[in-house]
């Protein structure tokens, strides 16, 4: 797929309403970073979210923190990056390994060889979206 080319309705629309459970890469505690807004819309929507967060905090308004992917409980539909274009790499092999469905990396994380890694372990990619955007356009009907 060419992520520098428009996602299509259906394609975004299809692993919104596939994903029920996120583990956010790179969750903030700090209510004026923008993860902690996506992170709070996400789960008053009705997300199971996974907040990830290697730095020691706990939580994150009352939803425990994981150290890394590998450590959460539960399963995870989706691996929502909030970090550098240059881990989405790792993450993406992470994201495979914990057997996740869809790989997004929000506004500015971008990395082609880390699409493609994703890709053809079978998980969807999306990249330089933000997940938060997209649930409230008009195409997607929950």
């Amino acid at each position: 797929m060419n992520h520098k080319e428009a996602y299509s309705e259906e394609y975004i629309a299809s692993i919104l309403k596939n994903t029920k459970s996120i583990a956010m890469i790179g969750a903030s505690p700090d209510p004026t970073k923008f993860s902690y807004g996506v992170l709070r819309v996400l789960h008053e929507q009705g997300f199971k979210m996974y907040p990830v967060n290697p730095t020691g905090v706990e939580e994150i308004r009352g939803i425990p923190v994981y150290k890394s992917l590998a450590d959460i409980d539960g399963p995870v539909d989706m691996v929502e990056v909030f970090r550098r274009s240059d881990a989405l790499y790792g993450i993406a092999e992470e994201a495979i390994e914990i057997g996740a469905k869809f790989l997004w990396a929000q506004i500015g994380v971008y990395d082609e060889d880390a699409a493609a890694l994703a890709e053809d372990a079978g998980l969807k990619v999306v990249m330089d979206r933000c997940v938060k955007i997209e649930l409230f356009r008009p195409f997607w009907k929950p």
